[in-house]
């Protein structure tokens, strides 16, 4: 190859096809319409729809789920208004107390919510109150909802039992925020395995950019092994625009790694388009 042609390879970036779907991604804000909750643990950068769309555009993602970020607590706004915005690209899921009324879920059934998230990390002072995760989780089984579990390292061994024995389908974030220093047999991992395998469990492959530094090789093992153990249920997100995460991230280069965790286009495609379609109702692309 002549030195044009190495200019050309060096700077040609991954193609996503038609209908491909970021399965995690925030808006925040504006907060002049949006308030951010007073007990935040983080300050999170304005993010409005039209950002988040913008930075789709550039990508070449056609749809999104926009899930509810702890910044915003459980007022929900900020990521209905951007449903209403894009009804048929974009889903929803949303962080609910007891507070909220059996109307207004439906409401948001109705605007495209299909789940409910709840954050189990301690550095970030947040776990669920046990009534509120209970009834919450059987509230989500009569609307035909799942659940989305954002959990870290060891405590997915603390909570695989409680994970196994949930009556609807979850998600387990960012590839359960396992240490990558500790390698693909560490007892958080292969519970994380043992969890993806059975009925109703899923996983995304996000969060390269939380384990290790760019050019984020030290997650492949991780992402590899989920993808042997069930291509049917494994997604994949951005999680733009990386909340509470320092280090800045140049989302080209998570999409230039979905060829690396996956290397068949069959496979890809199952991935970023036919499961999130499966798990979150959108039209076949």
């Amino acid at each position: 190859m002549d030195q044009a042609g190495q200019a050309g390879a060096a700077t040609r970036h991954f193609t996503l096809p038609p209908g491909s779907c970021d399965t995690h991604c925030h808006v925040f804000g504006p907060p002049d319409r949006f308030p951010y909750a007073p007990a935040r643990a983080y300050e999170p950068t304005d993010t409005p729809k039209e950002t988040l769309a913008a930075l789709h555009a550039r990508l070449g993602v056609d749809r999104a789920v926009i899930v509810q970020a702890s910044a915003h607590g459980t007022d929900n706004r900020a990521m209905l208004d951007a449903l209403a915005w894009r009804p048929d690209a974009y889903r929803g899921v949303a962080v609910i107390d007891n507070a909220i009324t059996d109307a207004e879920l439906e409401a948001m059934a109705a605007a495209g919510v299909c789940g409910i998230r709840f954050n189990f990390v301690r550095s970030l002072g947040l776990w669920p109150e046990p009534d509120v995760f209970s009834r919450s989780v059987a509230r989500a089984a009569s609307l035909g909802w799942h659940v989305v579990l954002h959990v870290k390292d060891d405590d997915i061994l603390t909570l695989h039992e409680n994970f196994a024995a949930l009556p609807v389908p979850f998600v387990i974030d960012h590839m359960g925020r396992v240490d990558p220093a500790a390698g693909v047999e560490q007892p958080a991992f292969r519970a994380l395995l043992d969890l993806l395998r059975r009925d109703g469990a899923w996983v995304k492959l996000s969060g390269a950019e939380r384990m290790v530094p760019s050019p984020y090789d030290g997650a492949l093992p991780y992402a590899r092994a989920l993808v042997a153990a069930r291509p049917d249920r494994i997604l994949w997100g951005t999680d733009y625009p990386h909340p509470n995460l320092k280090a800045k991230v140049d989302e080209r280069d998570l999409v230039d790694l979905i060829p690396a965790y996956v290397a068949d286009a069959e496979t890809r495609r199952c991935m970023l388009v036919d499961n999130p379609a499966r798990l979150y109702g959108f039209p076949a692309a």
